[in-house]
């Protein structure tokens, strides 16, 4: 085959097919190659064969197949890997080519590789790709950053190979420098395990206090799938609940009750943390998943702890009701936070995001997608200086509206003895930011007390921070002022 490739892929796994296999059919040539060379051989005899696809068996071969600027995408494992491949890359590459690392990498990791692979006259970028198996070959949602230098010469490939929204809008745009693309797409997973821990907290209540089969909640969950829910991960799950083993009964219940994870929900949490941004819904998300882990002890507390058996006693037609709302309040939620984290990032490395486009992307495509996400970007298309989800007019008449269901539901999972983490801690972030007066002004006086941190008061200027020698025992020194 003579034709250069428009583009370059190295790593055959799942993801790294059916990208490739994505491109081939939107009318790009794109050359492959893999650790594994024999696994070339098997793609380009197989699902590649007869396509415009060139299999080459070195970095070198790969190099010297694609037009110029070179574009060499990285669908390999997050970690050292990706560094080998890139140091083994720069001297076969000149300058203006393009990098790529498409694989779940941790943002500091893309901000250090940008810097590196600058300082060598290329360009790189660091891309998240979300929509699994099936939104790689048919259109995910990819959210890049790195040297913006670059985007020109990518984005043609990319916008026309991710999923699209209803006005033919691609879910893919630029995010910003350095490690903004794979920022975002870590909070996109932080979301994403949020969504799936407040989906199984329903499933919970409704099976355990409500007494539904699998059947039952099919139902329910293909009910709410066509309103304010409607969204890919209550879709897939209206589906596995009516699954059905060979036996006849449902495979669901049959799975082992402990959830694995790859990190990007820890370091969502973590980067909370470290932006003192609050993210409690994502947070418990992930200790949820802990907690599951833990399954030899679980069995073994479930004989020697006891609590209350379930026993549900009021309308249950009504109770579903307050169920969906709960759900739905809480969901809010968790994007109300994970929006929050990406401001603080932004303010804190110098990224301009783009909110509403930011939702835009994630409207298509990727796991966490859902109708709703159209109004978030109309939320930040009509104020962009959003500071929280649920300022905004539509958001807070949802939550508004869904809150005496919300308040009923976690109610009943408590005296019933149903743990609800991710939808309690969703209710008290919400009461504890709509509060003008929170108790840490007592948190503050203890720190004081303990150890002279000082504090400020109501009656005088921020800013201007005071000790009290609480004992008379002490002296007057204070330590350090304290961030809040």
């Amino acid at each position: 085959m003579s034709k250069k490739a428009d583009i370059a892929v190295i790593g055959l796994a799942v993801m790294g097919e059916n990208l490739i296999l994505n491109m081939e059919s939107k009318g790009f040539t794109v050359a492959v190659y893999n650790r594994t060379t024999e696994k070339v051989d098997k793609f380009i005899n197989g699902r590649a064969k007869g396509k415009n696809i060139i299999g080459t068996h070195s970095l070198e071969e790969l190099v010297d197949a694609l037009e110029k600027p070179r574009k060499v995408m990285m669908m390999i494992k997050a970690g050292p890997a990706v560094d080998k491949t890139i140091d083994a890359l720069i001297p076969l590459l000149d300058e203006g080519d393009i990098i790529i690392d498409g694989g779940n990498t941790h943002f500091p990791d893309t901000d250090r590789r940008t810097k590196y692979v600058e300082s060598k006259g290329l360009l790189y970028i660091g891309t998240g790709v979300s929509g699994g198996e099936e939104g790689a070959l048919l259109g995910p949602s990819i959210m890049p950053g790195g040297s913006p230098k670059a985007w020109p010469a990518v984005k043609p490939i990319f916008q026309k190979i991710a999923a699209t929204v209803e006005d033919g809008s691609a879910c893919c745009e630029w995010v910003g420098e350095n490690g903004a693309g794979h920022f975002v797409k870590m909070v996109h997973n932080g979301i994403e395990y949020g969504d799936m821990q407040l989906i199984t907290e329903a499933y919970h209540i409704m099976k355990n206090l409500l007494g539904m089969n699998a059947d039952e909640m099919h139902e329910v969950f293909k009910e709410w799938n066509e309103g304010d829910l409607d969204s890919y991960l209550i879709e897939i799950t209206r589906d596995i609940l009516a699954y059905k083993d060979e036996d006849g009964e449902p495979l669901v219940e049959k799975i082992l009750d402990t959830a694995g994870q790859k990190g990007t929900g820890k370091w969502t949490a973590v980067a909370s943390l470290d932006h003192g941004t609050p993210l409690t819904l994502i947070a418990e998300a992930v200790y949820a998943r802990f907690l599951s882990a833990l399954k030899d002890e679980r069995v073994a507390a479930s004989k020697i702890l006891t609590g209350p058996a379930p026993a549900f006693k009021g309308d249950r037609k009504e109770f579903l009701n307050s169920l969906k709302d709960a759900l739905f309040a809480s969901k809010i939620v968790s994007y109300a936070q994970g929006y929050a984290l990406m401001r603080a990032a932004a303010a804190e490395y110098g990224w301009d995001l783009n909110y509403g486009g930011i939702a835009l992307m994630w409207r298509g495509g990727c796991i966490i997608r859902s109708a709703f996400l159209g109004k978030i970007k109309e939320a930040f298309d009509n104020n962009p200086e959003l500071t929280n989800l649920l300022l905004d007019p539509y958001f807070k008449e949802k939550v508004m509206d869904a809150q005496g269901g919300w308040r009923k539901v976690i109610a009943e999972a408590t005296m019933n003895g149903i743990p609800a983490p991710a939808m309690s801690t969703a209710l008290n972030y919400f009461d504890g930011y709509r509060s003008e007066r929170l108790p840490a002004n007592l948190l503050q006086a203890q720190r004081d007390y303990f150890g002279a941190h000082t504090y400020e008061r109501v009656d005088k200027p921020r800013g201007e921070f005071f000790h009290t020698n609480w004992t008379g025992r002490g002296g007057n020194t204070a330590s350090s002022t304290y961030n809040a």
